[in-house]
């Protein structure tokens, strides 16, 4: 059992002050019964709550997929670019959900955002091997030797050996090189360090595939929604890791 108002107020429909006065104005229900005590306790799972005559969608976690555009940073906070919390709506920002490891400022594609913090963990340790899939435009000619390398491990430039990674070369000529990069870590600015490990540089960067979960071809850059409960459900599913 939970107060009320502090229900209401991790949902993002006030302050508990704010909230004392919906009360005091006869707008909350609960089971159809109206509530004027907001510091009343409740079990938001198994009973109605109205406000306004509109039930709440109660949840204690939120997990949502977003089409990160370029510039925008993957954090909670920065004192100086925009973070993909402020393209959420304040319904959604008042669950304080946090990116699913990071995609660089300039990278784009898939990201996703929870606040359940044991959930997150399972998809960001290597331990769990979960498959992160880039889709990635190089600067130079890449052939099978490079496809060895990343799948022996790739050593970066401070030393580290990355876990084997699968390289699949899509196109490649003189002019550059189209590819994807499936990898199980998420080492910082890891996908460009491992081509700027064997001589070449990244130019675009795109996440299409984490775990089970694809990229939303629906979703603008920018964009976001919920997911659903099956995707949800594969995504705690260890088999699908």
């Amino acid at each position: 059992m939970e107060r009320l108002d502090k229900v209401l107020s991790n949902l993002g429909y006030g302050t508990r002050k704010e909230i004392k006065a919906l009360a005091k104005e006869g707008l909350i229900e609960v089971d159809n019964k109206i509530v004027k005590d907001s510091g009343m306790k409740v079990n938001p799972d198994d009973m109605e709550i109205k406000i306004s005559g509109e039930v709440i969608n109660y949840r204690k976690y939120i997990y949502l997929i977003m089409n990160k555009p370029d510039g925008i940073v993957s954090a909670t906070f920065d004192n100086y670019d925009e973070t993909v919390i402020d393209l959420l709506e304040p319904e959604h920002q008042a669950f304080k959900p946090f990116p699913v490891g990071r995609l660089d400022k300039d990278t784009v594609g898939l990201l996703l955002l929870t606040n359940d913090g044991e959930l997150n963990h399972r998809l960001i340790s290597p331990k769990w091997h979960v498959d992160k899939v880039y889709y990635a435009e190089i600067d130079k000619t890449l052939d099978q030797n490079d496809v060895q390398k990343f799948k022996a491990g790739i050593t970066l430039d401070d030393g580290y050996k990355c876990l084997p990674a699968e390289l699949k070369i899509l196109e490649s000529n003189e002019n550059g090189s189209r590819v994807e990069v499936t990898i199980q870590e998420g080492k910082f600015h890891q996908v460009k360090r491992m081509f700027n490990s064997i001589g070449k540089n990244v130019v675009y960067l795109k996440r299409i595939k984490f775990g089970p979960i694809d990229y939303d071809f629906n979703l603008e850059e920018g964009e976001y929604r919920e997911l659903s409960e099956a995707e949800v459900e594969s995504l705690k599913n260890p088999k699908c890791s």
